[in-house]
């Protein structure tokens, strides 16, 4: 005969399953509460990442002048400023040489147009000038009936510009302030945090600081990948403007999908109008085969080591935010997830019972970081 169920266990169990299903919506709806305070301060949220970020690829530099006696206002200001200059080196090393190439460009957009045209006409396609012609009326038709909705994009496009320019200064005065007091900061919140928060917090906003370090380098390599192989392969092929286009590459890979979209459209547009159709569909078919090993291979690989997360996780981290919020979720999906990672971690460590035995026994305690600075005390880990 099968045992009958046990009325008091089968109770007992709906209870306890009752208890989890209520703690777990109050957790769910705290975070939807968080996610709604998240989108009401995005303005100010989003220059402070973006200062996050830059102090994070700048902070080696002001930390070596620091260690050799500069003052701290001093070298985050040189920092600062040498990090305009090759802002600014970088937009020039792109606009001159297209600036200065501009006409013979303008020629070989005409001539490329021209070159598509006849192929069209030809065999398998065999379109007439008179369907390009009437398709060409036709997109003309469409742009005048809708002139509202095209003035509405362009207003909406120059807002955007407007607040991304904002968004720039706000992150590099933030930069600097981060450069200037951030390794104070750690020994302020540990001063001002009751009980064993003032451990905790310190300790897992310096791992984050690292997380957010090793995130920075591992995309400016990812990006340095990208540049040298297409760059080469542009160069074999003899296209024009190759510099500024592995420049292009480089800086696009900070934005991930639309930034490599963009640069491997430019890269295809000016093999077509200086080298032809042939070259144009080789350089494209290099672009999609360093995509395809970037997206796939390098920075799984390169991500997953630096942040301590699986190849898989990283993957499904950018699907996840891209699908949430577009290229900004697309930017920080990963960075956001291998804080998570950071803090659940140290959770996890917080709350394991103790291990028994001789490896238990031999190993030391670290260190509790000190109140008023310590060996972390020149870590940036501003506000």
């Amino acid at each position: 005969m099968s045992a009958s169920l046990s009325s008091e266990k089968t109770a007992a169990a709906l209870r306890r399953s009752a208890r989890v299903s209520l703690e777990l919506l109050l957790v769910l709806l705290m975070a939807a509460v968080a996610l709604w305070l998240l989108g009401r301060t995005w303005p100010v949220v989003w220059p402070l990442i973006v200062g996050l970020l830059l102090t994070t690829l700048t902070w080696p530099f002001a930390r070596f002048l620091r260690r050799h006696g500069w003052r701290p206002a001093p070298a985050a200001a040189l920092v600062t400023v040498l990090f305009l200059l090759v802002g600014t080196g970088i937009a020039a090393l792109i606009a001159i040489p297209v600036a200065s190439q501009s006409g013979q460009l303008a020629d070989g957009v005409v001539e490329g147009i021209g070159r598509l045209r006849e192929w069209a006409a030809g065999p398998p396609l065999n379109i007439s000038d008179d369907q390009i012609t009437g398709a060409f009326d036709a997109a003309v038709d469409r742009i005048e009936n809708s002139a509202g909705s095209v003035v509405t994009t362009a207003v909406t496009g120059v807002s955007t510009v407007f607040s991304g320019l904002i968004t720039a200064v706000l992150a590099l005065f933030l930069m600097f302030f981060f450069l200037k007091d951030g390794p104070r900061f750690l020994p302020w919140l540990s001063r001002q945090l009751p009980g064993r928060l003032a451990t905790d917090v310190p300790v897992v906003a310096e791992r984050c600081w690292d997380t957010l370090g090793s995130f920075v380098r591992s995309q400016a390599f990812v990006g340095l990948l990208d540049a040298v192989f297409i760059g080469i392969g542009l160069w074999i092929l003899g296209v024009p403007l190759v510099l500024p286009l592995a420049v292009l590459t480089f800086v696009s890979a900070f934005v991930p999908i639309v930034g490599a979209v963009f640069a491997g459209f430019v890269a295809v547009l000016i093999a077509l109008v200086s080298n032809g159709l042939t070259d144009a569909l080789i350089v494209l078919a290099i672009i999609i085969a360093v995509q395809q090993l970037e997206g796939n291979v390098f920075q799984p690989m390169i991500q997953s080591r630096g942040l301590g997360l699986h190849a898989a996780v990283v993957l499904l981290a950018v699907t996840l935010g891209g699908s949430l919020a577009g290229v900004v979720g697309s930017l920080l999906a990963v960075p956001v997830a291998a804080l998570i990672a950071v803090i659940w971690n140290y959770l996890r460590e917080q709350l394991s019972d103790p291990q028994e035995g001789p490896e238990q026994e031999d190993r030391e305690p670290d260190p509790a970081p000190a109140p008023d600075g310590g060996p972390d005390a020149d870590a940036p880990v501003p506000a």
